[in-house]
């Protein structure tokens, strides 16, 4: 008998489970997981950072350093010119504005303006035919009265002949005598009108009275010009040499005699007295000046003393008018004792003091006396001694009362501590499995 036999019923593998839009799987999951691996890593850096420092508790403590490197100078006395810099205008050594001396018609300029003019050379032409004539007329009358004076004179020698014999009267004969010495004064009056007439005539060619150069002209050819006008056709200056004309405070003035008197500063010659010039621009002019007269009247409204200076202008760098400032020097300090102006530092009040450093090389405070400037430098004049070590560099490093290595500086090439310095070794490279500081340090490129 067969029997049927019922399969058995085959198993199909299990599918997955759908995941819905649950609130159990919203996005707010997966930003949560993302920030608890975030967590693990840095949790396992600071474990890193745990296990290097207990690695490090067991190296040598880092050595104390020395005492910190200061430059210094050894203050020394010397001798030093004291310069007053005062303000001045330069002004033309001389000053020629032309004027015509006849009346007339100006028919030519004779010149080129603004150039360089010698003495006598004609600048201006005027019509002189009216001028001529005159002349003329003047030789004719000085002819006639020749004439009237022969004539008069030979009368007089003939009269004078006469009365010795009582041939003529003493009135007759004094009369002939008065007769040919108005005829000689006649004579003399008409010399003298050609002289005036030659002269005008002269003038009618207007010439240049001094060498110098020229400036613009005011009048055309065609201008009527009249004797001794007002208005200048030009103007003539000469600007080699050129003067300067500075003023002094006279307050300055008298402090300066009380040190001369007191000895602090030796007084200059003033009859060799050099004075240097400098421009508007700052720079230096390259002639000295002599100073050639100092005022002795002080001016009531400015309280200043005019001095004037000759100076050289072969180039004609100095133009009348100029700004220029006058370097006159003041006095001569035998035991001058300068020191950096940046070694000098001032407090609220403005009291100025330096760091100095003593035999047990201990940086010490000290206030001192300034009495002016002098280029870059300040003009000691109490605090501070020859011989004593004034620092000039490492400020920041040092106070008073520290104990320091001074290093002598030579200031003229710039070579201090931070120069002798070596430049520190460049960092090895992290070993593996250490840390590596990425902080920012002050200096480093970002």
């Amino acid at each position: 008998m067969i029997h049927a036999t019922t399969p058995a019923p085959i198993e199909r593998p299990a599918r997955a489970p759908r995941l819905s839009a649950s609130p159990a799987f919203s996005p707010s999951c997966t930003t949560a997981a993302r920030h608890g691996a975030l967590a693990l890593r840095l949790a396992g850096l600071a474990l890193a950072l745990g296990l290097a420092a207990c690695g490090g508790k067991d190296a040598p403590a880092t050595e104390p350093q020395g005492p910190a490197a200061v430059g210094v100078v050894t203050l020394q006395t010397r001798a030093q010119q004291l310069d007053a810099t005062l303000p001045g205008r330069t002004r033309a050594y001389l000053t020629a504005e032309v004027r015509p001396q006849v009346s007339g018609i100006v028919q030519q300029r004779l010149f080129t303006e603004g150039a360089l003019v010698r003495k006598g050379q004609p600048l201006y032409q005027i019509d002189d035919r009216p001028l001529r004539a005159t002349e003329a007329s003047a030789e004719a009358t000085l002819a006639r009265a020749e004439a009237t004076a022969r004539t008069q004179e030979a009368n007089a020698r003939r009269n004078a002949e006469l009365v010795k014999i009582d041939a003529i009267s003493r009135q007759a004969y004094d009369e002939s005598q008065a007769a040919a010495a108005q005829a000689r004064a006649d004579v003399g009056v008409a010399r003298a009108n050609l002289e005036t007439a030659r002269i005008n005539l002269r003038y009618s060619r207007i010439e240049a009275p001094i060498a110098g150069r020229i400036s613009l002209s005011s009048v055309t050819p065609g201008a009527l010009v009249t004797a001794n006008q007002a208005n200048a056709l030009t103007t003539i200056v000469q600007m080699d040499p050129m003067y300067v004309d500075f003023t002094q405070s006279s307050t300055e003035l008298v402090q300066l005699k009380r040190d001369w008197e007191a000895g602090r500063y030796q007084k200059v010659d003033g009859n060799q007295m050099r004075v240097r010039i400098r421009l508007d621009d700052g720079s230096d002019y390259p002639h000295e000046g002599r100073l050639q007269f100092a005022g002795v009247i002080v001016n009531d409204t400015t309280g200043t003393v005019t001095l004037r200076a000759v100076v050289p202008n072969p180039d004609g760098v100095l133009m009348p008018g100029m700004y220029v400032q006058a370097l006159l020097p003041t006095g001569l300090a035998s035991d001058a004792l300068l020191i950096p102006q940046q070694s000098v530092n001032r407090d609220l009040t403005g009291r100025a003091s330096v760091l100095v450093v003593n035999a047990d090389n201990v940086v010490e405070k000290r206030p001192v006396e300034l009495a002016r400037a002098l280029g870059n430098r300040w003009l000691v004049d109490s605090g501070l001694q020859p011989g004593e070590r004034l620092v000039v560099d490492g400020f920041q490093r040092i106070k008073p009362g520290d104990k320091v290595a001074p290093q002598v500086v030579d200031l003229n090439t710039k070579k201090g501590p931070a120069a002798a310095a070596p430049a520190p070794a460049a960092s090895a490279p992290p070993a593996a499995g250490q840390s590596v500081d990425i902080t920012a340090r002050p200096g480093a490129s970002r």
